[in-house]
């Protein structure tokens, strides 16, 4: 239903052939995050995006499909634009693709793709590869930076309260996203993004495109997990009988179960029924129970589960002079979670005398849902054209908005003295461009691991 590279634009786009200057050969353009929410960016989607749509040809039956709808569209097509594509080039876009590795931390105001026709006959198709290329972009880029800048305040965290940090970050935030999202396809891009930060994910759509796109055998793990149908099922009455039944059927040694104990009193849960009755069980299995709130206030309901489980399992005093919990319970905190409320909780957590390690964070629509192109300001915008054999900046700069002023030109992204800045590209001297070509004429030029994305994103 939705594989036709053609109609995958907006309706304007169509029309747009018709209204370049006599004699446009090439146009370039760019990616940037304007500013937004966070002051840098973690780079990251645009070879899914290359894989699953660049490198398939477009076909003769795409090109009637698109002529037909745009006509009752009331929008102009240029077929002959689309067949010369088709004849010429196999199918496969005449465009080369420049981009900043993946996974690269970037601060904000910096171009992150470049774009631009190789076929002077394709002028109009930069511009109009706009929708479906920025979409490819800001989604991912978006939640791969929240992600990264949550494990910069629990990386902090951990740093300040725990023994051994780096051991413990890699499974401290949990997607829980799946359900929240618009789409199969955002879960799948999103959940891959947070992956490149954390290992921890129950977006299985997640692990197939890191896969797919990146070639990871496994991206990420989970854990057996209760949910309130499995415990409520048992009755009020059955409580103990269900939580009984999670150490039984999971409750293996070296292995970790989560059980979502508030379905009706967090406090008695915690203090009566783990605490006492199941307590010589739950120390005996030789697992770890992940003990889950899920309503509440989080900044009080976890420094007060913590205060509970400790004084009925004990735990130990770390190097940092804080408390961290036996071996045998953790809390995994997941309601009402996003990048601002993690922080109050971690801060929260510490006052109490607690250790971050005995605490894990779920994140569902706060990590994958609450975001939009705006959250980064997000914008592709033409920065330059070749016109009779002659190139010309092209720029827009709005008086009613400075943070709207483009760049001009076309560009080179450069690390000066440590500091990645871009410039034009006949500024160039002896820099190295970190914008590097990645897809030219339906070949994909570079193909990164999942792995080395990660080294990229951990190398700050």
């Amino acid at each position: 239903m939705f594989t036709n590279l053609i109609l995958n634009t907006d309706s304007y786009k169509a029309s747009h052939f018709l209204q370049y200057p006599a004699g446009t050969e090439v146009v370039s353009s760019y990616i940037e995050s304007r500013g937004g929410q966070f002051p840098q960016t973690l780079f990251f989607g645009l070879q899914a995006f290359i894989k699953e749509y660049l490198l398939k040809p477009v076909t003769t039956a795409d090109i009637d499909e698109a002529e037909a709808l745009f006509a009752a569209h009331g929008v102009p097509f240029f077929r002959q634009g689309w067949e010369q594509i088709v004849q010429q080039h196999g199918g496969f876009l005449p465009v080369e693709i420049q981009a900043l590795p993946e996974g690269m931390i970037v601060p904000t105001g910096n171009a992150l793709v470049q774009i631009r026709n190789t076929d002077p006959q394709a002028f109009w198709l930069t511009s109009y590869l706009e929708t479906a290329l920025l979409r490819a972009v800001w989604y991912p880029t978006t939640v791969a930076t929240l992600s990264w800048q949550v494990k910069q305040s629990i990386r902090q965290a951990l740093e300040a309260t725990c023994d051994n940090p780096a051991a413990e970050l890699p499974f401290k935030l949990h997607d829980f996203g799946a359900r929240g999202v618009s789409s199969h396809e955002s879960a799948a891009l999103g959940g891959m993004a947070h992956l490149v930060n954390f290992m921890g994910g129950d977006t299985v759509v997640a692990l197939l495109a890191a896969r797919q796109y990146y070639g990871a055998d496994m991206a990420g793990f989970s854990i057996p997990a209760a949910e309130h149908s499995t415990i409520t099922a048992w009755g009020r009455e059955g409580e103990t009988d269900a939580y009984a039944n999670m150490l039984q059927q999971f409750g293996q040694a070296g292995k970790l179960l989560a059980v979502v104990s508030d379905s009706y009193d967090i406090y008695h849960a915690v203090s009566e029924i783990w605490g006492k009755q199941l307590r010589a069980q739950v120390e005996s299995s030789g697992a770890t129970v992940v003990i889950r709130p899920d309503s509440g206030v989080p900044e009080e309901i976890v420094p007060e589960v913590l205060e509970r489980l400790y004084a009925e399992f004990g735990g130990r005093v770390n190097s940092k002079g804080y408390k961290v919990l036996s071996d045998c319970v953790r809390v995994i905190q997941g309601d009402g979670v996003d990048v601002d409320s993690i922080g109050v909780i971690l801060q929260r957590i510490q006052q109490a005398g607690f250790s971050t390690e005995n605490v894990a964070f779920g994140m569902g629509g706060g990590l994958l849902q609450k975001v939009n192109r705006d959250t980064l300001r997000f914008a592709m915008k033409a920065s330059a054209m070749q016109i009779n054999g002659a190139w010309r900046d092209v720029y827009k700069q709005p008086v009613t908005d400075s943070g709207k002023h483009s760049k001009r030109g076309r560009l080179a992204v450069i690390r000066d003295a440590g500091v990645i800045k871009t410039i034009r590209e006949d500024a160039l001297s002896w820099e190295s461009n970190l914008l590097r070509p990645v897809f030219r004429n339906g070949e994909l030029l570079v193909n990164d691991g999942f792995n080395v994305v990660r080294e990229r994103s951990n190398a700050v």
